[in-house]
Parts: structure tokens; C-alpha cells; sequence
């Protein structure tokens, strides 16, 4: 199989439940080319953005909200949602590094990966919420466009911040026995500075055609979460795993969200005259 076509589909494999098959032959070509993430959020976006838009024609909308949060998961998985209760349960934990360390991978769940998980959760659900209500006063019947060109935009953001935080991260040092490599330390040394720039450029192009200029503000902003996190990995763990990226992903994509559903509320007021929307 071509090496191209390969990562493409092992991107599939290791980023959604689409049963796609992987292989660690597939695995080691992904993070050769892992400036195919946003090309998968694109397709995984469309996927979810025409669940919205259907969503949006047949049910009252806190009920979609709900049922695209619920699909999200379902073509998603949970592991990255994983990753955010792991890095909750690190930084609640006090005491050394290693402590620290010791409860981010430890298997148990803590009250602090609860919390982290609720919070996004909530914070999910509430700006799916507030785009469909800021959005019906600037869109009317186009709004189920306007929750389709959300969610892809979010998705294509939530995996530029995966390939984002991997770029300017370095591996927690190993700990114990560990004599080899996770899939975290993998991502982080195959997210060069070439493969950053090719998947930033694709993620930022799709987004300006998606909702013309406007796009790249939710986009940017869930790069810029990614270093957050990454500061705050640092701070607790002297680097950054699997967890901090599927976190990344995570957030990335509730703060493309979040920043959407601001400019709609600023715009929806008048605080934001003269501002154009392009739909495609």
C-alpha cells in the first residue's frame, strides 16, 4: 500500500472508532506524515457538521445538542476524553513530580479527572448551545449551515491542537522501567517543525473557506489552548504524554466552539458592526 494512503487510513484507525484496521506498520507511517490529523478532523468534521445540520432541521435544539455530543464520542472514541480525567487526576495530585507523575498514568480515577471531565463536558454541551441560539438571530434558516461549518471547523482545531501541542512539546522523561517509547512520545518526535507547518497550513485554508477570515479565530485560538496545556504539563509533570494530547484535542475543540459562539453573541448585539459572515 502507497505510504500516503497508508497514514491516511491509519489515521482513521488511531484517531476515530471507523474500523479501518491499524497496524504499528501503519502507526510508524502516521507519525512520519502526522500532518494528516487535520486532514482526518476535516473528514471526521464533515461527518459530525452533517449529523448537526439534519440535527438541526428535525430536533429542538438542546436535543441535538446532546445527540451531536453523543456522536462525537461515538466516532471519536473516548480515549482522548481519557486523557483529560488522567491529566485531571496529575494536576489535583499534590506532593513531588514523581507523585504527580504516579497519578497521571495511574488506572484509577480520581476526583479530579471527574471534575476536568464534567467541566468540558458542560462547556460542550453549553457552546453547541449558544451558537445555535446566537446564530438563529444572524442566520435564521441557514442555521443548520452555520452548525455544520461549526463542528467541522471544531474538528479540523481539535486535531491542529493535538499536532500543535506535540510540536513544541517534549516527552515526560521515562519513569521506572519504561525502556521504550508510548504513543505520546512517538507523536511528540514525529510532529517536526516541516509536518507542523503543512498540517497548520491545511487546518487554516479549510477554515478560511469554511466561514471565510472568521474561521481562523476559532482556529487559532484551539492552537493557542494547546500551549496552555503544554505549560501547565510542564509545570506538573516536567513534560507532556499521550494524556496532555488527547487533552489538547479536547479542548481545542471546545474552545473553537467557545470562540464561535462568542463572536456570534458580540455580532448578534451590535458590538461587532460591519462584520461579515461567508457561508459556503
Amino acid at each position: 500500500m502507497n505510504s500516503y494512503l497508508l497514514a491516511f487510513k491509519s489515521g482513521f484507525g488511531f484517531l476515530s472508532t471507523i474500523p479501518v484496521g491499524i497496524t504499528m506498520e501503519g502507526i510508524d507511517e502516521l507519525m512520519k506524515k502526522i500532518y494528516f490529523y487535520p486532514v482526518v478532523g476535516a473528514v471526521l468534521g464533515i461527518l459530525i457538521g452533517a449529523i448537526a445540520y439534519m440535527g438541526q432541521i428535525i430536533f429542538p435544539g438542546p436535543i441535538l445538542a446532546a445527540l451531536v455530543m453523543g456522536f462525537i464520542y461515538y466516532i471519536t472514541g473516548f480515549n482522548h476524553l481519557d486523557g483529560v480525567t488522567d491529566i485531571g487526576d496529575g494536576f489535583m495530585a499534590h506532593g513531588s513530580l514523581e507523585k504527580k507523575i504516579k497519578a497521571l498514568k495511574d488506572t484509577t480515577l480520581g476526583t479530579g479527572g471527574v471534575a476536568f471531565c464534567m467541566l468540558l463536558l458542560i462547556t460542550l454541551y453549553g457552546s453547541i448551545r449558544s451558537i445555535q441560539e446566537g446564530g438563529l438571530s444572524i442566520f435564521g434558516p441557514n442555521l443548520p449551515v452555520l452548525m455544520f461549518v461549526s463542528m467541522f471547523i471544531a474538528e479540523v482545531s481539535a486535531k491542529q491542537s493535538m499536532l500543535t501541542i506535540a510540536a513544541f512539546g517534549k516527552p515526560i522523561p521515562p519513569q521506572g522501567n519504561q525502556a521504550y517509547p508510548g504513543l505520546g512520545a512517538m507523536t511528540i518526535n514525529g510532529a517536526n517543525t516541516k509536518n507542523f507547518i503543512i498540517g497548520f497550513m491545511f487546518g487554516a485554508i479549510v477554515c478560511v473557506l469554511s466561514l471565510g477570515w472568521i474561521g481562523l479565530l476559532p482556529y487559532l485560538g484551539a492552537c493557542t489552548s494547546a500551549l496552555v496545556i503544554l505549560n501547565r504539563s510542564y509545570a506538573h509533570f516536567g513534560g507532556l504524554n499521550g494524556d496532555g494530547i488527547g487533552t489538547a484535542n479536547e479542548i481545542g475543540r471546545v474552545t473553537a466552539l467557545t470562540i464561535l459562539a462568542i463572536i456570534l453573541k458580540l455580532s448578534s448585539n451590535g458590538y461587532m458592526g460591519g462584520l461579515e459572515w461567508t457561508l459556503l
